[in-house]
This record gives C-alpha cells, sequence and structure tokens, in this order.
C-alpha cells in the first residue's frame, strides 16, 4: 500500500514504518488495513457507548432493545431466539434482561404456545428509548463519515463487506 504525498500520516503508519526499519522483508499490507479496522473500531465503540450512555444503557442492553425492534410490531421474542441473535449465553442474556425488565423498557411474559417457555416484549417506554437511542448512535457513525463522500462511503461500505464475506466463509 503505497503512501500517496498529500496522505497525512497516522499512528499506523508510524508502526508500519518502525517494521520497515526493523523487518523490511515483511509485506505489512495487511496490518495497514486491519490496523485501522482495529482503531477505528475501538474509537467508534467508546463514541457510540457515550451516546448510548446518555439514555441509561450500554451496547449490550442497546443490542437487546434494537433486536426486539427490528422485528416489528408487536417487538416480541423468546430469550433463546435473542441468544442466537445476539450470539450471547442464556445466562448472559438473562442478565440484560433483567437489567432491562427491572428499567422498565422490556417485560417478560408466558409463551401462550409453550407453558416452559417465555415471550420478551418491548415496553412504549422501551420503544421510546431505543428509537432515540438508535438516532444518537446513527448520528455519531454519521459524523464519522462526514469526511467522506457518498461515493467513497458507498465503496469503503463494498470493500469491508466483501472482506467480511471472504474472512467469515474462511471460517468454516
Amino acid at each position: 500500500m503505497s503512501e500517496r504525498p498529500e496522505q497525512r500520516k497516522d499512528p499506523v503508519d508510524a508502526i508500519i514504518d518502525q517494521w520497515a526499519t526493523v523487518r523490511p522483508d515483511l509485506d505489512t499490507a495487511a496490518m495497514e488495513v486491519f490496523g485501522r479496522i482495529y482503531r477505528l473500531s475501538r474509537a467508534m465503540g467508546e463514541r457510540t457507548e457515550k451516546a448510548y450512555a446518555r439514555f441509561g444503557i450500554g451496547r449490550g442492553e442497546f443490542d437487546v432493545l434494537a433486536t426486539l425492534r427490528r422485528t416489528g410490531e408487536p417487538y416480541t421474542l423468546s430469550p433463546r431466539q435473542l441468544s442466537a441473535t445476539l450470539m450471547l449465553t442464556t445466562g448472559g442474556m438473562t442478565g440484560r434482561l433483567d437489567k432491562l425488565e427491572r428499567a422498565g423498557l422490556l417485560h417478560r411474559s408466558p409463551d401462550p404456545h409453550d407453558r416452559r417457555g417465555l415471550k420478551v416484549t418491548l415496553t412504549d417506554k422501551g420503544l421510546e428509548l431505543i428509537d432515540e437511542a438508535v438516532g444518537a448512535g446513527l448520528a455519531v457513525q454519521t459524523e464519522a463519515l462526514s469526511g467522506l463522500d457518498d461515493g467513497q462511503a458507498g465503496q469503503l461500505a463494498e470493500l469491508l463487506r466483501e472482506l467480511l464475506r471472504t474472512t467469515e466463509d474462511r471460517q468454516d
């Protein structure tokens, strides 16, 4: 990945330069990409957490509420469906559900089709909160992309989609 003269150096460039000095035999192209992805993910995770904190929730709680919201009315899933979607253990899910239920953002009720099962449903308060929180999170993300034009943002999304797909395909 060759540097163009007009590009500003970032911390990843400094790391790449150090490796070039001590190990000029290394091909650091992958490090240039993944070093930036890692740093970007960490920075955006912190910014997004701050946006959600204004609503009294963290990323984990946001994920539960957003998953319920995305299902559409009546905004209901079983704890097992939520666990599978969010790749959480049932124990981890129970803790999140307990906290969100205590806050009045969702409620659990018996599943009318399964005597042993439960259904988790967003409350009106939870629906209002998640709609505001998702807007706040998207505002943070949109601001981060403001240095790119629409074409660049679209191209970046396509490149990352392809990288993610090929990476996940190789896990099998």
